[in-house]
């Protein structure tokens, strides 16, 4: 996913000040890095932090909310190590450019690499070091052990491609669409929204998708505090195909026959389109009827322009990304509730975002046990901790000891100084199988993303009708799927 609204804060925020207060940022272009002097001499020190002390390592990121709080933190890295990162940030067709060049040139201008699960790990899978050989390294710190702490659906979607149990990236951004909503507007009218729906409008996963749907219409009637019951990302962008995806997998359909397995382990030959199912046209006509009461808006909107609009007090609802909890506690302080998303006859999926962290294959062995002690570290429980109330702020944890420990479960009860742990509990349940929203995880994925917002987009302007849009999408899919996947050489 990437903002294309940059003008405005979005889940996906930019670095601004944060690079100067520990990375140093380099052009595209000027960047130095181990790579341009040869191997990195490993130091005989007794100390495996330093062994690589004086080189300096390249990682391009999307600019997200992690990396924003480890380019804050970096300096710290530094001391640890005496290892300087260098950190570019980019929107993510960029860095997906970025990366597809440097791995076909067979060198390593950035060691490090932010493998977004769908666009990066799915086609580059076969560049990028497996890292179980770093992390049963005696000579390093830590031991590969150490992987068991990080969330299982997490792993396996940031982190692996495909059969085998190599490990190619550690899970280090996390975003998940849950249920947002009013909390004083839904306990202020709770008596008389249950007494006219004829059911308890408590939000959360006991609640189907067709009560989503009256509540929404219920607020559009009943209450002048907000303009609209609810509201979506349904742009003609990735945001839609997310936002309907929450939906389409509610409803049993799936983008592709065994579409859980593949959107947890990826597959490179997905096999036909289901999109034709009786199940996602369900779905698709639901969502259609559920956007004719959504704030009409809700068309113009991505992710950024629905958490704005939420925010601002104009919709009572909302499936949107956890992490515009920050954003929800600073317009809407102590008024907001998360929970999972509506049940459809299938379950409630709440659509994962999630990327990992990566070592490029063309690195040299040295700069490569050097690129590992930096994912060590960004990863690690301190660090992640460290994030959650730094100046920054923002990053989730993806090793779940860390919500265990006792000031993370202090902090998901207000006052809290961490906005965003406010969302564990739901998240946490998101990331149970039995309630992930997990699209087609294939190399290419950009391209079918594009073929199914396109067509929704249709759907939703009155062009298609719901059984021509899905037959369309599927089709499109199918003629995409059917080239196969080469990866550029």
């Amino acid at each position: 996913m990437v903002d294309q609204e940059p003008s405005v804060i979005s889940r996906r925020r930019t670095l601004g000040g944060a690079l100067a207060g520990g990375a140093a940022f380099a052009a595209g272009g000027l960047l130095n890095g181990c790579a341009t002097r040869g191997d990195v001499r490993r130091r005989d020190t007794a100390d495996p932090w330093r062994r690589f002390a004086g080189c300096t390592l390249n990682f391009v990121s999307e600019n997200t909310a992690p990396t924003s709080a480890i380019a804050a933190d970096a300096e710290r890295f530094t001391a640890l190590t005496g290892i300087h990162v260098n950190i570019v940030t980019l929107e993510l067709s960029a860095l997906v450019q970025k990366v597809a060049l440097d791995l076909a040139s067979g060198q390593s201008q950035y060691q490090i690499i932010y493998a977004d699960s769908y666009q990066v790990l799915a086609p580059y899978a076969d560049g990028l070091v497996d890292l179980r050989e770093p992390a049963s390294d005696d000579s390093l710190p830590g031991d590969d052990s150490d992987l068991a702490d990080f969330f299982p659906l997490q792993m396996d979607v940031s982190g692996r491609f495909g059969r085998g149990d190599r490990v190619l990236a550690l899970p280090y951004d996390c975003a998940t669409m849950i249920w947002q909503y009013r909390e004083d507007l839904f306990e202020a009218h709770h008596e008389r929204m249950a007494n006219d729906l004829g059911f308890d409008p408590t939000p959360g996963p006991q609640r189907s998708w067709e009560e989503y749907y009256r509540i929404a219409e219920w607020f559009n009637d009943n209450v002048d505090e907000v303009s609209y019951g609810t509201g979506h990302q349904a742009k003609q962008h990735d945001s839609l195909m997310c936002d309907f995806s929450n939906v389409l997998f509610a409803h049993g359909g799936q983008y592709f026959e065994n579409g859980e397995h593949i959107g947890r382990f990826g597959a490179v030959d997905p096999g036909p389109s289901t999109l034709g199912s009786e199940e996602a046209l369900a779905g698709a006509e639901f969502y259609r009827r559920l956007l004719s009461v959504a704030d009409p808006a809700s068309t113009t909107w991505d992710w950024t322009g629905l958490g704005a609009a939420f925010a601002a007090g104009r919709v009572a609802m909302c499936p949107n990304w956890h992490e515009f909890a920050a954003d929800n506690e600073r317009s809407l302080p102590g008024r907001v509730g998360y929970t999972t998303l509506p049940s459809g006859p299938a379950k409630s999926a709440n659509m994962y975002g999630g990327a990992g962290i990566a070592i490029n294959g063309n690195t040299a062995p040295n700069e490569r046990d050097a690129a590992w002690l930096f994912l060590k570290w960004a990863t690690s429980r301190k660090t992640q901790l460290r994030n959650l109330t730094g100046e920054v702020g923002g990053a989730t944890p993806t090793r779940s000891s860390i919500y265990r420990a006792p000031e993370i479960r202090r902090a998901q009860q207000r006052p809290t100084g961490m906005p965003t742990m406010l969302t564990a509990p739901a998240v946490q349940q998101a990331w149970k199988p039995e309630y992930s929203g997990l699209r087609p995880k294939i190399p290419m994925w950009n391209e079918c993303d594009t073929a199914i917002y396109t067509e929704l987009s249709r759907m939703l302007a009155g062009d298609a009708a719901p059984r021509r849009a899905m037959r369309d999408a599927r089709d499109h899919i199918d003629r995409i799927v059917s080239r196969g996947w080469v990866a550029a050489e």
